[in-house]
This record gives C-alpha cells, sequence and structure tokens, in this order.
C-alpha cells in the first residue's frame, strides 16, 4: 500500500483563503445555531475520515477509528432525523389551507 498517494483526494478537502475569511467573519458577526450546528456536523465527518484513512495507510490505532466512526453515525443519525423533521413540517405547511 505504499504507493497509494491521497495528494488529490487531500486537495478537494482544503479550505481555501476566502473561505476561511468569509468563515471568520460569519463567525465574528453573530452566533447562528443552524451554521454551527453544520459546522459541528462537517468537523465530526472530517475527523472519522481523517481518522480512518490514518488507521488505513499508517496502521494508526484501529480503536481511535472505530471510535470516530461512533461519533461519525451518531452525527448523521441525527442529521437525518433532523432533516426528516423539516420535511414533515414543510409538507405540513403545504397542507394547510390558504
Amino acid at each position: 500500500m505504499s504507493g497509494v498517494n491521497f495528494a488529490a483526494y487531500a486537495a478537494l478537502n482544503t479550505v481555501k483563503p476566502t473561505d476561511a475569511a468569509g468563515g471568520a467573519a460569519k463567525t465574528q458577526a453573530g452566533a447562528n445555531p443552524v451554521s454551527e450546528g453544520f459546522s459541528s456536523f462537517k468537523q465530526t465527518m472530517d475527523a472519522a475520515e481523517q481518522t480512518a484513512m490514518n488507521t488505513a495507510v499508517s496502521g494508526a490505532d484501529p480503536h481511535a477509528m472505530v471510535e470516530a466512526l461512533a461519533n461519525a453515525e451518531l452525527a448523521l443519525d441525527a442529521a437525518v432525523t433532523i432533516r426528516d423533521k423539516v420535511v414533515e413540517a414543510y409538507q405540513e405547511l403545504l397542507r394547510m389551507p390558504v
């Protein structure tokens, strides 16, 4: 597995300077719970992905990988539940008489 190159994959996940500056300006302007939730979700998924890649490539601690993947699964389940509730609320609004 020494011939595996993740450079192209890593390039897709790097934060651009303009994105980082815009994100910093948004957090300073005011705290948005939805935005913070999405940010936390993305961080959890990124951490799980990085831990899994480290375990696969360099043989890092498999227990850490299982823990990170379990956290990612919980975050994904929560995100799906929230999405389902939002869709359900939207459908309920559509059913209301005008």
